[in-house]
């Protein structure tokens, strides 16, 4: 990855940033933050002064001079904490606010268009995005607190390199003399130039050495992020698991991808031993090669003690902030990897919500859904299922038909707007549409959460939600329907059966006009799907109910059935017809 893609996408990013809710508030912060670095840089200058000052004292062997300076470097140090500290406090919340920003555009973007489906592997024109949480929720987390942190370094390290030299380029006014193959060499000012050399052969170095941190540390956090993904999956499979003695099975899986884990982690580590061979010893000698190069004009009294401390400090904080790139080499390797992955995530949601692919979807004023020359493909082009013709008005019960694995849950993708692959026109009704998908889904909440899902709970009175649950056969849920402890385990100790219970409740709960069901009823009896169906039918009088199963739908008088297997529309009989059929 070249530097000015890395810069490119920080950028991106930091506009993301500022561009949201807090984020110009943030913005002041951060500025506040590097003045405060000035003010911090001055006090700096300050202490280099008073090395002289004190180790003057201490050659002179003047007794209250040393008090004094000692009460002054008491003083230095109060102050220098006190910027710290407030500089360090001010930056959390320009972080706080920063992190917020990014995260909402991440969600937005994830959320928007049903970006976080499309991503999914096999399901839109872009390749998968692989652990969008670890995404949304770490990489933007990361990438806040790394960029405002070397940020304002970098920017106090740019103005605290002018104060230093200006300091060093003032005191180094002796020069380094020395006789080189016979011809006699001199440095003015040698303190200066030595500086920069010696940082910039050493930053070379370790760039040299540390290179591949950044492809290390981008593969360590997708590995990361694929074990714990293989962990919630388990925890939240564990009744299939224990029902089938899964247990050596997911742990293989598990111990397959903490190999990852540890393969590319002892990869990494290997990397930092051998930069840290270098960086190391570099940074333990950084504060002790500026006296050994001022020795020279101490030992021939150009300077005094105070004068080479001075020298030394001088020399030793431009040494510093000319090597921040060798300190922070690490983070700034950590930064590019999480900008890396984070703008690429944020490419994918955009590329997933621009596309247009796909069959015709157009929403209408008429009462009718329509379909036409509908032809459903696999994303790798083959021909799933060409669909009828047919046209559904409001009010009616279809019952759609085929085999296993035919197409017929794509064909409800396809008219939610989901599915891009294939061609023909659907035109939708505009009146308030419902999809219940195949797999019941219960949210992050409580049962009653649940029922109104989509909608929140304050939309419908208590006692509506108790009397559907009661005419569910449900009755015994009643006291777990507002449980706070069902934040996180909703569906834990709920049958199949309930499930679906729940799921059809959340029909009535949401008054749809038009109702897409698929396999409502599979885990259900006879009895307890025609008491559901029912129940629907009575509380949705009017809408239409377009339903998916293998068998006949109890409890409804199905108006005609769709069969996507011979493209035969027929007039279904009776529900009490079909029911007896089926017995």
């Amino acid at each position: 990855m070249t530097m000015p893609l890395v810069i490119r996408q920080i950028a991106r990013l930091i506009r993301l940033c500022i561009a949201g809710k807090g984020g110009r508030l943030a913005a002041f912060y951060f500025v506040v933050v590097v003045f405060i670095g000035f003010a911090g840089t001055a006090v700096g200058v300050w202490l280099i002064n008073w090395n002289a000052d004190f180790y003057n004292a201490l050659q002179k062997v003047d007794g209250p001079e040393i008090v004094r300076q000692i009460g002054i470097f008491g003083i230095i140090t109060s102050i220098s904490a006190s910027l710290y500290l407030a500089g360090r406090y001010i930056l959390k919340l320009a972080q706080i606010r920063w992190r917020r920003s990014l995260t909402e555009v991440a969600l937005d973007r994830w959320l928007g268009d049903k970006a976080y489906w499309h991503l999914r592997a096999g399901n839109g024109t872009h390749p998968p995005v692989d652990n969008p949480d670890q995404r949304i929720a770490e990489d933007c987390r990361l990438f806040v607190e790394l960029v405002t942190d070397r940020g304002t370094e970098l920017i106090n390290s740019v103005v605290a390199l002018v104060s230093y030299f200006a300091v060093l380029w003032t005191l180094s006014t002796f020069t380094l003399s020395f006789s080189l193959f016979g011809f006699g060499v001199e440095i003015p000012r040698y303190m200066v130039w030595a500086a920069p050399v010696y940082v910039l052969l050493s930053s070379l170095i370790t760039h040299w050495l540390g290179a591949p941190l950044h492809r290390l540390n981008f593969m360590q956090q997708k590995r990361e992020a694929d074990f714990r993904f293989a962990l919630v999956h388990m925890r939240e499979s564990n009744e299939a698991i224990a029902l089938q003695n899964g247990e050596e099975a997911e742990r293989r899986v598990l111990g397959q991808r903490f190999q990852g884990v540890m393969a590319n982690w002892y990869a990494l580590t290997r990397r930092d031993l051998i930069l840290g061979l270098f960086t190391r010893p570099f940074m333990q000698t950084v504060l002790r090669i500026p006296t050994f190069l001022a020795l020279p004009a101490f030992i021939a009294g150009k300077v005094t003690l105070g004068g080479l401390m001075q020298v030394a400090s001088a020399f030793s904080n431009v040494v510093t902030t000319l090597s921040w790139f060798i300190f922070k080499y690490r983070d700034l390797a950590e930064l590019a990897a999480t900008a890396a992955r984070l703008d690429q995530f944020l490419a994918a949601t955009e590329a997933a919500n621009a596309a247009e692919s796909g069959p015709t979807v157009i929403d209408t004023d008429d009462d009718i859904l329509h379909v036409e020359d509908l032809t459903l493909r696999s994303p790798d082009g083959e021909t799933l299922l060409k669909v009828p013709d047919f046209s559904v008005a409001k009010g009616e019960v279809v019952w759609i038909k085929g085999s296993s694995g035919l197409g017929k849950s794509t064909l409800l993708k396809a008219i939610a707007g989901l599915w891009r692959y294939g061609e023909g026109l659907i035109e939708r009704p505009r009146g308030k549409r419902l999809f219940l998908p195949q797999h019941a889904y219960l949210p992050l909440d409580n049962l009653a959460a649940a029922i109104t899902y989509p909608q929140p709970v304050g939309s419908h009175a208590p006692g509506d939600i108790e009397t559907w649950v009661t005419n569910a056969g449900l009755a015994g849920r009643i006291g777990e329907l507002h449980a706070s402890d069902m934040v996180t385990t909703a569906n834990k100790g709920l049958s199949g059966g309930e499930l679906q219970r729940l799921t059809l409740l959340r029909a009535i709960a949401g008054k749809p006009d038009w109702v897409f069901l698929d396999e409502p009823t599979s885990a259900l009896d006879l009895p307890a799907e025609e008491r559901m169906l029912t129940q629907l039918r009575q509380a949705l009088p009017h809408a239409t109910l377009i339903i998916i199963a293998h068998r006949p739908p109890a409890g409804l008088t199905i108006t005609r059935s769709i069969d996507m297997e011979s493209a035969i529309e027929s007039t279904a009989a009776p529900a009490e017809t079909l029911s007896e059929a089926r017995d």
